[in-house]
Formats: C-alpha cells, structure tokens, sequence
C-alpha cells in the first residue's frame, strides 16, 4: 500500500528563513538566449561533417544580442545546429553590407554575385560616410543641372489644376441646373430637357449641312460644277436628235436559240389516212 502525500514537511531547529535568498525565475542562470525560428540566410558547408546547408532551410536558432554595434544598429548573432552531426553553427548579422557573416562551425559556400574583396565590403565608417555623402551630392548635382525635367512636372501640375478646375466647375454647373429643375417642378425640369434635346438635334443638323457643304467643295473653297455631257462636248451643242442611222447596232447575243419541236405523230411513224 502506497504511503499518503505528505502534508507537513520538516524544518529543523535552526532553520532560518530570512537567510535564503529567492532570484526570480527569468534571472536564473545568467544570460538566456531567445529561441527564435529562422531560414538559414545563405548556404553553408558544416567543417566537422561536410553536410552542405542550402539557403532558406529552417532552424530553431537561439538568438543573443551583442554589445557590438554599426551606426546605433544593433548586431544579434544566432546559433544553430547541424542537421546532420549536430555542431553548433554561429552567425551574424552585418548592417554595414546588409548581410550576413559566418562566425565558426560552418564555410559560406562561393557566391559569384558576391565579390568579400570589393571595396564596399572593406572600407572603414569614415570611408562609408565619405561615399555616401559623395553620392549625395551627385545626385543634386544631377538635379539642379536638370532643369527641364522641372519645368516639365510644373507643365503637368498646372494641367492636371486647370483640368481638375474645368470639371469641378461642370459639377457646379449641373448641380445648380438640377437644383433649379427641383424648385421649378417636374415640367420644367421636362421643358429643360426638351430643350437640351432640340439644341443636340439643331446642332447635328448643322454639322450635316457643314458636312455636306465640304463634300461639294474643292480644296481651294471652289463648288463643284456638273460636268458637261459627252454628246455636248463632241459638238452637238444644239440638241439636234440622232437619227436611226446613227443609232449604233445591239451587241451580238450568245444566248442558244431554242429549236421548234416537230409533231409527237410524225416522230413515231404514224400517218393519217384520209377520209377521202
């Protein structure tokens, strides 16, 4: 029979609670790192077992932060593990070339995009600062010699206010229009109406009319003549009749010409008496 949990427990004569001391529980044992999970940011080559490491694999990394620091930008370094004979893997973040820096444990496999001798990866604060302002001043350089690209973007706002004018003003117009057909009642809002509608109508009869007004004009602005018939331009002018000899003969037709039958008697050999 199993013994029953034990209420009280035994404190001995000279037990003196005032000397323990209790650390909160997120104090104990020093430093903890935060467990966080990440993608491996490049691929790697694990020194102790060879097992390759590709780009974007996931890990749950313990993160810690360090006292180092890039222009009042932190630095954090993650540990992980490999996949494979479990090393323990160190990276870093590295804010000056926005990248990564492998600490121990593992090799950075070869990037052809990625040059570590290039000056950008090599040069102090004081030279990344001279660069920077460098390029800055360039650029306004740039700017202030291009002049045109200025006045063009002042073309284009004016037009875009001119324009955003233009409509604003239609929207009063036909707002004020409504507004006055409410107050008038329904037959005048429809007498508008009839009269928006005869003024369409009259202006598209005009542009018929100036339409057809162009088609008989020349390009000079001449109106287009009739031209005198064949017959008046060969000389009878006076209207004289042509007569029938004159008259030229029909085109030959080369339609068959349909033959006449012969009595259905006559082609079966049968002859007729006479009754005489």
């Amino acid at each position: 029979m199993s013994e029953r949990k034990v209420l009280s427990k035994y404190y001995p004569p000279d037990f003196d609670p005032s000397a323990v001391k209790r650390t909160p529980k997120h104090l104990r044992g020093g430093t903890k790192l935060l467990t966080v999970r990440l993608m491996a940011p490049f691929s790697m080559k694990c020194v102790q077992c060879g097992e390759y490491i590709y780009k974007g694999r996931k890990f749950n990394a313990r993160k810690e932060t360090t006292d180092e620091k890039y222009l009042s930008i932190t630095i954090f370094r993650f540990y992980i593990r490999c996949t494979r004979c479990s090393g323990e893997i160190t990276f870093k973040t590295d804010p000056k070339n926005m990248d990564y820096v492998c600490e121990r444990g593992a090799k950075r496999n070869f990037e052809p995009w990625r040059d570590p001798k290039a000056d950008a990866y090599n040069e102090t604060e004081e030279q990344t600062l001279d660069r920077l302002e460098r390029e800055e001043n360039e650029e306004s350089e740039r700017l202030e010699k291009d002049k045109m690209v200025e006045l063009e973007e002042k073309m284009m706002d004016s037009k875009r206010e001119m324009a955003i004018a233009d409509a604003l003003d239609e929207i009063r117009t036909r707002n004020a229009r409504i507004e006055r057909n409410e107050a008038r009642g329904d037959e005048a809002a429809i007498a508008s109406v009839q009269d928006v509608a005869d003024e369409e109508r009259v202006k598209a009869e005009r542009e018929d009319e100036e339409a057809a007004r162009r088609a008989f004009m020349t390009d000079s602005g001449e109106k287009v003549k009739r031209l005198v018939e064949d017959d008046l331009a060969d000389g009878n002018g006076g209207g004289t009749p042509k007569t029938h000899d004159d008259i030229p003969p029909p085109p030959p037709s080369f339609a068959k010409a349909k033959k006449p039958k012969k009595p259905a008697v006559n082609s079966l050999g049968i002859k007729k008496k006479s009754l005489v």
